[in-house]
């Protein structure tokens, strides 16, 4: 076997036998690079062997230069023999990748939705029994034995036949000689006869073993296979077994007990199985392959069948109407939301490049155009409501259960998601599934015409992952519907849940809705500019909105919140989460701000209950500490005055001298030291009309005006 790798650039002396037979052209400096990527059958009579072109993804830039496996220039493991550099566990990778790439490109091949054109198909040759060679494959062998299946049903059937015959009848010599019998109506009866005992002989046991391997194909690789047999299979760990070692020893014990050819050729495939296609028999009258050229193609085929749509997706979104196609896009919650049923276009772009590699100025230009496209498309459905335009009106009954981008009462736009995907591998080379944030230096690109404005038309954002290229190729070739679908919606939830972390890391977010007796939309509408592109509607109530703020503008955020906590309530509330059940826990007990003037003093007011075990100094202004159970999340250091509800009415307020920290019954509290009690006067204001509770941060003027009932 020989292996060569794609867009690699080989020196032509050094690979001009192994490229026989391929279209390929030399460069003036004297170099040559594969640009498919498969399997074929070098006719070359130096060569006469089987040529594997793997994915460039296994190229690995260091120190300048690309490896294989982190250790091998490409030119160095041409030949994967038993004088080559590859270790046993390499060799054993590089076959069963091999396999994976080859399922893989037939899956590809076989979907009618993708472009066929560019994969180059002749039958693989199969194992035969004929003379030795020694350039069959791992995969030659597994294309065999299913061949071999397909065409011997017949022999089968006619050793399951003759194994099985008198397996029913009753051994009546036995059953008289070791059963008692009944006697009724001068009959013998017998209640428990013996059957003829079915002995496992050779043949069976061959068998066994070949359906055994056939179902581990099947379940390991995907090929569809036809395991008719009603045999107990070897499974799970004692199947390891046989891979690791036993299986050979077993087939070396029977060998001597087969005579037919068929029943030779059948033992010779099963043990070149376990013997990893050392040394098998081929017939080589035939040439084979199976290319596929312009593999990123493949690829992206691969990627969009595990994470794209799966229905109609509108054609001015995938195919753009400025000519550039989309990679992948599909709907899936939308960012800001913590509803299900607000969907949003994803966009995604998979990048099939060396491991290594950065993302290019241009690529990322290109999504942030995508990205553009698809708001106006969104625009364009609720906007040009043409009832002669066939093309609208049916994207407008398939795809109106989208929402529209933009919120008319802020003018704030919707968080499009947008991503790369890139292939890499594990240093273990495992297949294992695990897609992440990009190990590169780049992870994160926006593009914005105004600082610290996220939901404006104009600010675009793309995340870049990367993905174990070996578990997304094996996915995509095993061809089982359930488990790429039980992975897609794994991983777009992944993408969601990592895209809100990403931006939370450079974004503060914020729920935001009115004060009583305030006007929340009139307020945006006065200060429009102060908060374009900073607030959001996303929510199904309407009176709640979404603020963000960039971490980077701490001066000018600082600046809105205050004038904002004016007249709304604004508390921290991250992407996805419900705000209403935030600002009402809020509002039932946790600490707020409420509507204050610079000028005015802060007043922290807390509820002093009958059982409190200050009540009575409360209730005589003798008090000198007080405790509060929760600690507000507030600027303690602008409390001036503490206003306690002493038994359901409110008769002063104390000034705050000190303050610090202390425990309640075992809980963190705030520990006031008080000074000069201030009587407010004789009447007495039920504390349930006011509505204040404990830990909430009012003004001074706000308490004297309820407690004069002007408010």
């Amino acid at each position: 076997m020989r292996i060569l790798i794609e867009e690699y650039r080989y020196k032509a002396l050094d690979v001009r036998e192994t490229i026989y037979g391929l279209d390929v052209l030399e460069d003036i400096e004297g170099y040559v690079s594969v640009n498919y990527v498969g399997y074929y059958f070098n006719s070359h009579p130096q060569v006469y062997d089987c040529v594997f072109i793997l994915p460039k993804v296994l190229l690995e830039v260091k120190d300048g230069e690309e490896l294989v496996f982190g250790q091998y220039r490409p030119e160095e493991i041409i030949c994967v023999n038993e004088n080559s550099l590859l270790t046993e566990e390499q060799k054993n990778f590089i076959y069963d990748f091999s396999v994976w790439i080859y399922r893989a490109i037939v899956v590809f091949y076989n979907d009618k939705r993708n472009d066929t054109s560019i994969v180059y198909h002749k039958k693989i040759a199969q194992v035969n029994k004929g003379r030795k060679q020694r350039n069959n494959t791992f995969l030659d062998i597994l294309l065999s034995m299913i061949q071999f299946c397909e065409d011997n049903q017949q022999f089968f059937m006619y050793i399951i036949k003759n194994m099985h015959s008198g397996f029913n009848k009753i051994n009546w010599t036995r059953t008289i000689a070791r059963t008692n019998a009944m006697v009724q109506d001068n009959s013998a009866i017998y209640v428990n006869p013996i059957n003829k005992k079915r002995q496992i002989n050779f043949d069976e046991e061959l068998l066994v073993i070949f359906f055994s391997i056939l179902d581990y194909i099947h379940e390991r690789y995907g090929f569809q296979v036809n395991v008719n047999c009603n045999y107990e299979l070897i499974k799970g760990r004692k199947f390891q077994s046989y891979l690791n070692g036993y299986g050979k020893i077993k087939l070396q014990q029977i060998k001597y007990k087969y005579f037919s050819d068929k029943a030779l050729h059948l033992w010779q495939l099963c043990y070149s199985f376990f013997d990893k296609a050392k040394e098998i028999a081929i017939n080589m009258g035939q040439k084979d392959y199976l290319l596929a050229k312009n593999f990123n193609i493949v690829f992206e085929a691969i990627i969009d069948e595990l994470i794209g749509e799966t229905g109609e997706v509108p054609a001015g979104l995938k195919k753009q109407e400025d000519g550039k196609m989309v990679d992948h896009i599909y709907t899936y919650h939308g960012l800001t939301t913590h509803k299900e049923d607000k969907p949003i276009y994803y966009i995604g772009d998979s990048k099939y490049y060396k491991r290594n590699n950065p993302i290019g100025k241009e690529s990322v230009a290109k999504q942030f155009t995508y990205a553009r496209n698809v708001i106006q498309w969104n625009l364009n459905l609720f906007m040009n409501g043409d009832e002669k335009d066939e093309d609208w009106k049916k994207d407008w009954n398939q795809f109106r259960e989208v929402p529209k981008l933009r919120d008319e009462e802020t003018e704030g736009y919707n968080i499009i998601p947008n991503f790369f995907i890139s292939a890499t591998m594990e240093e273990d080379l495992s297949y294992r599934d695990n897609i992440r944030p990009t190990e590169k230096k780049n992870k994160f690109f926006t593009s914005e015409q105004f600082c610290n404005r996220l939901f404006d038309r104009d600010t675009l954002l793309v995340c870049h992952y990367d993905v174990n290229f070996l578990f997304v190729v094996s996915l995509y070739a095993l061809n089982n519907r359930s488990k790429k679908d039980a992975w897609k919606k794994k991983v777009r939830k992944m993408f969601r849940e990592q895209i809100q972390e990403t931006l939370q890391k450079n974004y503060q977010f914020y729920a935001m809705t009115a004060l009583p007796n305030e006007d929340g939309k009139k307020y945006i509408k006065t200060h429009f500019q102060d908060v374009l592109g900073k607030i959001y509607a996303p929510y199904e109530n309407t009176d709640y909105f979404s603020l963000a703020l960039d971490h980077k503008d701490t001066a000018n955020n600082e600046k809105l919140l205050e004038q904002l906590r004016k007249h709304f309530y604004v508390i921290e509330c991250g992407l996805g989460d419900n705000p209403q059940e935030i600002i009402k826990e809020v509002m039932t007990g946790m600490p707020v701000h409420i509507k204050e003037k610079p000028e005015e003093k802060n007043i922290l007011t807390g509820l002093v209950r009958r059982t409190d075990s200050h009540f009575s100094k409360f209730l005589d202004h003798q008090a000198d500490v007080y405790v509060m159970e929760k600690i507000p999340s507030i600027n303690l250091m602008g409390i001036k005055y503490l206003l306690p509800m002493v038994a359901g009415a409110i008769d002063g307020y104390y000034e705050v001298s000190r303050m610090g920290f202390t425990t309640f019954e075992g809980k963190p509290a705030l520990r006031l030291r008080l000074g000069r009690y201030i009587p407010i006067g004789e009447d007495r204001v039920d504390i349930y009309r006011i509505k204040m509770q404990p830990g909430e941060l009012i003004s001074f003027e706000y308490v004297m005006k309820m407690y004069n009932k002007e408010i």
